[in-house]
């Protein structure tokens, strides 16, 4: 996907159905559009439905597309708010028919179904004006099985039939954080797992808001190299370690030292995970990156400095790095294979760094 967060601690393969699940303004669309820009160059084909979106919103998704050159390898498929409920209804059916045509010719399509709560309200609407029987919530008692056939068209097809394949990510609003919901839960037993966006992450600007712990992914990882399988469990691990002690910053007593460095490492991983939208990470650069902070090697970096310094080592990293030590990253078992070139890197780096600000000093 090219989002650090999601290739590293909740991986997507081709044919996964992942579900995006957050409230209102926790940045469900963005994350997505981002997803949809990052397959720039790689021979994926995508396909955004939107269900029930504003026209204004529906236009300046479009323009942002084509502001990134998404256009070129993205079709939109749109119901608006003010279209019938039957229109909103059968508008991601349409969505993964254009999908499948792709699939079936061999080729590799992303869909994005936006969202389908608002898909499920619509054949509500539906099922009560045909008199049909409510159930749950007013619900028609078919309610699972509009979202599973749908979902369950997402695949990934044998070399015989083609190798294409249609991964789907369908968004989804929760209320308030529960996601205890009746569509909710539904989405979440059909698909292979979720991606959660915290509404408080969002706002403490945390981009993009994805709250690794509260996240699944069922592929797990099966579909990542070695190297990213590794630094990924030990991001996680970083980052639920301080999860459990960051209470200990606000008690006024004596901490251990190897406490603090455990939440200073937490806190680095966390930081190192946030991304700027329209920022694209290769396999290579987060394998680089996120071992760096969980290895302990940029302790001297501050936390405060460390955005700056993300942006200033990947400059430095991408003018010098060969395509041998690419496929290292991508094909190595161990991270003691690149280890040492990883703090050559950092090293010549750092003096290359000090001697730039010397030069600006004087």
């Amino acid at each position: 996907t090219g989002v650090m967060v999601i290739d590293a601690t909740i991986p997507i393969g081709l044919g996964q159905r992942e579900l995006v699940i957050g409230d209102r303004k926790s940045g469900k669309s963005r994350f997505v559009i981002d997803i949809i820009s990052n397959q720039k160059g790689k021979d994926m084909i995508c396909v955004y439905v939107g269900v029930g979106m504003q026209a204004a919103k529906a236009k300046a998704t479009y323009e942002l597309l084509k502001l990134r050159e998404a256009m070129e390898y993205t079709t939109m498929v749109v119901s608006t708010s003010d279209d019938p409920p039957s229109l909103q209804y059968i508008s991601p059916y349409v969505g993964t028919a254009i999908a499948e045509h792709f699939m079936y010719s061999g080729k590799n399509c992303l869909i994005i179904y936006d969202d389908l709560s608002k898909q499920a309200k619509a054949y509500r609407q539906v099922s009560l004006l045909l008199k049909r029987s409510p159930g749950r919530d007013a619900y028609p008692g078919d309610i699972f099985f509009l979202h599973s056939r749908l979902l369950e068209r997402s695949s990934k097809m044998s070399r015989k039939l083609g190798g294409g394949a249609i991964t789907a990510l369908p968004i989804a609003e929760t209320q308030s954080g529960d996601i205890s919901d009746y569509i909710i839960t539904n989405l979440m037993s059909i698909t292979d797992g979720h991606v959660y966006l915290d509404a408080n992450m969002m706002h403490e600007g945390i981009l993009p808001a994805v709250n690794s712990q509260a996240s699944v992914s069922r592929i797990g990882s099966k579909v990542q190299s070695s190297l990213l399988k590794k630094v990924g469990e030990l991001a996680s691990r970083s980052l639920a370690r301080y999860a459990e002690l960051k209470s200990f910053e606000t008690i006024n007593t004596e901490v251990a030292e190897e406490t603090l460095r455990d939440i200073r490492r937490g806190k680095k991983v966390k930081e190192m995970l946030a991304q700027l939208s329209s920022v694209n990470y290769s396999t290579d650069e987060i394998v680089v990156l996120l071992h760096m902070v969980t290895a302990d090697k940029i302790e001297m970096i501050d936390l405060t400095e460390l955005g700056t310094f993300k942006l200033q080592f990947l400059e430095y990293y991408r003018k010098i790095v060969t395509e041998q030590f690419k496929q290292k990253c991508e094909k190595s078992k161990d991270l003691k294979e690149i280890d040492g070139e990883v703090s050559v890197i950092l090293e010549r780096f750092l003096r290359q760094r000090s001697q730039e600000t010397k030069t600006k000093t004087d």
